[in-house]
């Protein structure tokens, strides 16, 4: 079984899902150190604000993005979750449907047929998956989080600097997950309490700074 999963994942047209599947580990791995900032990767739905891209295409983008019902997280989990569920789909056809047919002629047309039906699918099952996770990416707004300028804040990711970085703000209730950002280097990492001192109403970042010795 195990060598049939071996070679159904390494055939057409699993194989593609595998190699997108390796890529997707790859960034999440460079997440899991702090190398990239896994919600920096979203669609920006303001397209006034990519002045180098195009409106059209980022609309057509936007508008696919919303109306699949993949919005409101980081199309960075979008996208893993897509060829997740597409590798899997079309993985399991090919094992259970693909012995069975005579000619190679006809594999390719069964999995040509697996292709789409598997991405079909994966757009449906994960805008499903997607729907619950909405409530853990809520953005504030300026207006709801200048007030944190002077308070402290815990450093979520790997590294802060001028790309990247997010942090924890405690409030009455629940945390407020922010982006934030500082001039390197620095001594910023995971699990730091740093000082928020600056708000940017441009890129809605936090500039913080590493807490002074006691």
């Amino acid at each position: 079984m195990f060598a049939n999963l071996i070679a159904a994942a390494t055939s057409f047209p699993t194989a593609i899902y595998t190699v997108l599947l390796g890529v997707v580990l790859v960034y999440w791995l460079l997440a899991i150190v702090g190398m990239v900032d896994f919600e920096s990767s979203g669609i920006d739905l303001d397209i006034e604000a990519h002045a180098d891209a195009s409106a059209d295409d980022l609309g057509a983008i936007a508008s696919y993005v919303v109306a699949f019902g993949l919005s409101g997280v980081p199309f960075s989990i979008v996208v893993s979750l897509l060829v997740l569920v597409g590798w899997t789909l079309s993985c399991l056809a090919a094992v259970t449907l693909q012995a069975w047919i005579p000619t190679d002629i006809l594999r390719w047309v069964a999995g040509l047929a697996i292709l789409a039906v598997s991405a079909a699918l994966s757009l449906v099952i994960t805008a499903r998956i997607v729907r619950p996770l909405r409530g853990l990416f809520v953005h504030h707004t300026a207006q709801s989080n200048a007030s944190l300028v002077g308070q402290t804040c815990k450093v979520l990711t790997g590294v802060v600097d001028e790309r990247q970085g997010r942090a924890e703000v405690a409030q009455r209730g629940a945390s407020i997950n922010v982006r934030v950002w500082s001039p390197s280097p620095n001594t910023l990492k995971r699990g730091d309490t740093a000082l928020i001192t600056e708000y940017d109403a441009g890129t809605h970042r936090y500039l913080v700074m590493p807490m002074p010795p006691a």
